[in-house]
C-alpha cells in the first residue's frame, strides 16, 4: 500500500478498496484498517492526507458507533479512529510536519515561525495528540491479560502490532514537546506555563511506564528497540537543563525481524562460497603448505616476486569483480523484494475483497439458514398441534367408550330392576304357597336364598354410589334368612304353625315394601345416570366441534408455512444465482483487465521466465479441473454454489496471471526470428 501511494501519488485506490470493506460490521477488520491507514499517514505519499480528509466525518461516525461496544475490539477501534482523526487534524493545521514527524530543530523553529504564540498553540496541539496516543496505548494494555505471555499469541500480536507506530509517534512528540517547553520558558513567565508543566508531568509518567512495559514484551524485543525515558522529568525552570535532554530514538532493526531475511542468508552463503573459491585458487597457486604455514619460505615453489605481485593483483581484481557482482546481486534482490512486496500487497487486497464477498455470502446463507430453522420449528409446532389433536380424538374415543360402558351399566340396572320386581312377585307367591305345605315353604326358601344370592352378586357390580344400597340389601337378606330359619323351626312345630306363619307373612310384607322402596331408589339413580349421559353427549359434541375447527386452522397454517418455505427456497436459489453471476462478471472483468494490460506501454518492459510461466500454466490447468468438477456438482445440485465461487475467483486470478506472465515471457524472445 505504501509503495502504491507513491506510485499513484495519492490514496484514491486505497480508499476505493476500503469503501468496499465491512468496517462497520467487523471490529477486527476495522482494527487492521486503522493500522494500515496509520502506516500510510506516516510513510505514504504526502497526498494521502489530502485524499483522506473527505472521509474524516465517516471515521468520526464509525468511532462513535464502535464506542457503544464495550467488549472485544469495539473500544479499541473507537479510540484508534479518534487518534487517526486527531493526527489528520494536526497535520492539516501544521503542514510543515511530515507524516512520520521526523524534523530537525531548525525545521521545528520554522514550523512555529519563531513566534511565541505559535509555539504556545503548537504545544497544546501536541499535548492533545500525545494524549490520544497514550489513551490507545493504555486501552490496548488493559485489554490484554498481562499475567500470561500474550505477546507470543496471534490474538495478542494482533492488538500489539499497531503500537509500533504509536511508539514512533510518541518518541517524536515527547522530544518536540520538551524542546518547545524550554523555548516557552525562555520567553514567558513560569506561572503562565504552570498548566503546561502539569500536563507534561502527567504524560511523562504515563509514557515512561508504557515504554517500560512495552520493552519487556517479547513481541517488541525482536521488532523494535524502545528507548527509556530519564528517571526524572526535565526541569524547565533551569534553562541549562536543555543540554541534558537526550532525544529518545526508536531503533528498528534493518532486517532482523523482517520476513524477507532469506535473501540475506543467500548472500551470506554466496559470500562464504566466494571466500572458499578464493582459498582454493590461493592453494592452487601457492601450494597448500603455504596456506597452512605462510612463513615457511623453504617449501614454496620458487616463484619470483613479479609473478607473485601479478597474481596478487589478479586476485585483487577478481575480488573486486566479485564484490561488484555481489553488490549488483544485492541491488537486484532488493528491487525484486520491493516488487514482490508490492505484488503481495495487491494480492492481499484482492484476497481481502474475496474474503469480504465470501463473508457476505456466508452471512446471507446464515440468514436464510436461520429462516429455514424457524420454518422447521414452526413445522414441529404444527406437528405438535397435530399430535394434540390426535390426543383430543383419543380422548373423544375414550369418552365414547365411557358412554358405552354407562349405557351397558344402565341396561344392567334396568335388568336388575325387572328382576327385583319379578322377585317381589315370586315372594308373594311363596308366602301364599307356604301356608299350604311345609314342602312348598322349603322349596320357596331355597328359591329365595338363590334369588337373594343372585341379587347380592349383581349388587356387587354396581358403582360406588350404590354401595350403601347394596349393604342395606345384604342386611335385609341376612334378616330374611334368619326369618326363614325361624319359619322353618316354626313349621316343624305343628302347634305353632299358625302364629309363626302370621309373623312371617307380616315380615314378608314389610320386606316387599322395602323392595319397592329400593326399586324407586333405583329408578331415581337411573334418571340421574340418564342426565349424566346426556351431559357427556353434549360435552363430546362440543369437543368434537372444537377439534374439527382447530384441525382446520392448523391445516391452513401448515399450508401457509409450506408456501412460505417454498418462497424462501426460491429466493435462496435466486440470490445464489445472482451471487454466481456477479462473481462470473468480476472474473471476466479481471481477465479483460489482464488483456488490457498487455497493450499497456508500461507493461512492455516487463519480462518473466519460462519456468514461472510453466508453473502458472500448470496451476491454471489444475484450477480448470477443479472448476469443471465444481461446475458439474453445481449442475447436479444448484445449492452447491459455495464450492463453485472460490474456484471461479481463483480461475480468473490464475488466467489473468498466466496472460501477464506469458506476455512478459514473450518479451524475452529475440525479435530477429520474428522478423524473418
Amino acid at each position: 500500500c505504501i509503495l502504491g501511494t507513491h506510485h499513484e501519488k495519492g490514496a484514491q485506490t486505497f480508499w476505493s478498496v476500503v469503501n468496499r470493506l465491512p468496517l462497520s460490521g467487523n471490529a477486527v477488520l476495522c482494527w487492521k484498517f486503522c493500522h494500515v491507514f496509520h502506516k500510510l499517514l506516516r510513510d505514504g505519499h504526502s497526498n494521502v492526507l489530502k485524499d483522506s480528509l473527505r472521509y474524516k466525518n465517516e471515521l468520526s461516525d464509525m468511532s462513535r458507533m464502535w464506542g457503544h461496544l464495550s467488549e472485544g475490539y469495539g473500544q479499541l477501534c473507537s479510540i484508534y479512529l479518534k487518534l487517526l482523526r486527531t493526527k489528520m487534524e494536526f497535520h492539516t493545521k501544521n503542514p510543515r510536519f511530515p507524516g512520520n514527524l521526523q524534523m530537525s530543530d531548525r525545521q521545528l523553529d520554522e514550523a512555529g515561525e519563531n513566534d511565541v504564540n505559535n509555539f504556545f498553540q503548537l504545544t497544546v496541539e501536541m499535548f492533545d495528540y500525545l494524549e490520544c496516543e497514550l489513551n490507545l496505548f493504555q486501552t490496548v494494555f488493559s485489554s490484554l491479560d498481562m499475567s500470561r505471555s500474550v505477546s507470543v499469541t496471534v490474538a495478542g500480536q494482533c492488538r500489539l502490532a499497531p503500537l509500533i507506530q504509536v511508539i514512533l509517534d510518541c518518541s517524536h512528540l515527547y522530544d518536540y514537546t520538551v524542546k518547545l517547553l524550554f523555548k516557552l520558558h525562555s520567553c514567558l513567565p513560569a506561572d503562565t506555563l504552570q498548566g503546561h508543566r502539569d500536563r507534561f508531568l502527567e504524560q511523562f509518567r504515563k509514557l515512561k511506564d508504557l515504554f517500560y512495559r512495552s520493552s519487556n514484551l517479547q513481541y517488541f524485543k525482536r521488532l523494535i528497540q524502545i528507548p527509556q525515558l530519564p528517571e526524572n522529568p526535565p526541569n524547565f525552570l533551569r534553562a541549562s537543563a536543555l543540554s541534558e535532554h537526550i532525544s529518545p530514538v526508536v531503533v528498528i532493526p534493518a532486517e532482523a525481524s523482517s520476513p524477507d531475511s532469506e535473501p540475506i542468508t543467500d548472500l551470506v552463503e554466496m559470500d562464504t562460497a566466494t571466500q572458499s573459491l578464493f582459498d582454493n585458487k590461493f592453494d592452487d597457486i601457492f601450494g597448500s603448505s603455504f596456506s597452512s604455514d605462510p612463513f615457511n619460505f623453504n617449501s614454496q615453489n620458487g616463484m619470483n616476486k613479479d609473478d607473485k605481485d601479478r597474481l596478487i593483483e589478479q586476485l585483487y581484481g577478481e575480488i573486486a569483480a566479485l564484490k561488484e557482482e555481489l553488490e549488483n546481486f544485492k541491488a537486484e534482490s532488493a528491487r525484486g523484494t520491493v516488487q514482490l512486496r508490492g505484488r503481495a500487497s495487491e494480492l492481499e487486497a484482492e484476497l481481502a475483497e474475496q474474503r469480504h464477498l465470501k463473508q457476505q455470502a456466508q452471512d446471507e446463507s446464515e440468514f436464510l439458514r436461520a429462516e429455514l430453522e424457524e420454518l422447521k420449528k414452526q413445522r414441529e409446532d404444527t406437528e405438535k398441534a397435530q399430535r394434540s389433536l390426535t390426543e383430543i380424538e383419543r380422548r373423544a374415543q375414550a369418552n365414547e367408550q365411557r358412554y358405552s360402558k354407562l349405557k351397558e351399566k344402565y341396561s344392567e340396572l334396568v335388568q336388575n330392576h325387572a328382576d327385583l320386581l319379578r322377585k317381589n312377585a315370586e315372594v308373594t307367591k311363596q308366602v301364599t304357597a307356604a301356608r299350604q305345605a311345609q314342602g312348598d315353604v322349603e322349596r320357596e326358601k331355597k328359591e329365595l336364598e338363590d334369588s337373594f344370592q343372585r341379587v347380592s352378586e349383581q349388587a356387587q357390580r354396581k358403582s360406588q354410589e350404590q354401595a350403601e344400597v347394596l349393604d342395606t340389601l345384604k342386611r335385609e337378606l341376612a334378616a330374611s334368612r334368619q326369618e326363614l330359619q325361624v319359619l322353618q323351626g316354626t313349621l316343624e312345630s305343628s302347634t305353632q304353625v299358625g302364629a309363626e306363619q302370621s309373623t312371617r307373612i307380616a315380615g314378608l310384607v314389610q320386606e316387599r315394601d322395602q323392595l319397592s322402596q329400593a326399586a324407586e331408589r333405583h329408578g331415581e339413580e337411573m334418571a340421574a345416570l340418564r342426565a349424566e349421559l346426556q351431559q357427556l353427549r353434549d360435552t363430546l359434541s362440543r369437543e368434537q366441534e372444537s377439534s374439527r375447527m382447530e384441525l382446520e386452522t392448523l391445516q391452513t397454517q401448515l399450508r401457509d408455512k409450506e408456501s412460505g418455505e417454498r418462497a424462501l427456497q426460491q429466493r435462496l436459489a435466486e440470490e445464489q444465482f445472482t451471487l454466481l453471476q456477479g462473481t462470473a462478471r468480476e472474473a471476466e472483468r479481471m481477465v479483460q483487465d489482464a488483456l488490457a494490460r498487455l497493450e499497456d506501454p508500461a507493461h512492455m518492459g516487463c519480462t518473466g521466465s519460462a519456468d514461472c510461466l510453466l508453473s502458472r500454466t500448470l496451476a491454471t490447468s489444475e484450477c480448470v479441473e477443479r472448476l469443471r468438477d465444481a461446475h458439474s456438482k453445481y449442475l447436479s445440485n444448484r445449492a452447491a454454489v459455495g464450492s463453485l465461487l472460490p474456484c471461479l475467483a481463483l480461475f480468473a486470478h490464475l488466467v489473468s496471471d498466466t496472460l501477464i506472465q506469458g506476455s512478459a515471457t514473450s518479451h524475452l524472445a529475440p525479435m530477429e526470428p520474428a522478423d524473418r
